[in-house]
C-alpha cells in the first residue's frame, strides 16, 4: 500500500513538474547538450560522486579492472582532510580509460552512484578559465 502511494505521488509530482516546463524549454535543453563540444580524450579520468569515505585505495581498485592504472587519488580539504567527492584516475592509455570511463561512468561505488569523464586539462598559470556558464559563479 505504501508504495503504492508512493508511486502515485511521484507521478503526480512529475507530470505537475512536466506540465510547468513548456516542450520549447526541453527542446532547447537538448539542443544544447548536442551543441556541446566533445571531450578531449585524455589518459585521466576525472571521478565525481564519490562517498566521502572513498579511499584512493578503493577508487585505484574499481577502476584497475578496466587497465593498467598509473595512480588514483581522491581529493582532500587541506585544512581538515576530509574527500571533497572527487578524485583522478590516471590510466597508462588513452584507450584504457575510454574503457574506465565506459565502465565505471554512472555505476555504484560505495553506495553512491559515480560519474566517470576525461579530466580536462588546466589552464596555464596567469591565464583566466574558458568563459561558460560558471564564468561568473564563486566557487
Amino acid at each position: 500500500m505504501a508504495l503504492r502511494i508512493a508511486l502515485a505521488r511521484r507521478s503526480l509530482c512529475t507530470s505537475a513538474v512536466s506540465s510547468q516546463f513548456p516542450a520549447s524549454l526541453a527542446a532547447a535543453a537538448a539542443e544544447a547538450a548536442k551543441n556541446k563540444p566533445a571531450p578531449i580524450p585524455s589518459d585521466t579520468l576525472f571521478v565525481s560522486g564519490l562517498n566521502k569515505r572513498t579511499s584512493n585505495e578503493k577508487l585505484h581498485e574499481a577502476f584497475s579492472q578496466f587497465g593498467n592504472i598509473v595512480h588514483a587519488r581522491v581529493v582532500t580539504d587541506r585544512n581538515n582532510g576530509y574527500s571533497k567527492g572527487f578524485g583522478f584516475v590516471k590510466y597508462a592509455t588513452v584507450e584504457e580509460a575510454a574503457k574506465g570511463i565506459e565502465g565505471m561512468d554512472a555505476k555504484f561505488l560505495d553506495g553512491w552512484v559515480i560519474f566517470a569523464e576525461y579530466a580536462r586539462p588546466r589552464p596555464p598559470p596567469g591565464q583566466t578559465p574558458p568563459q561558460g556558464s560558471d564564468a561568473n559563479r564563486r566557487w
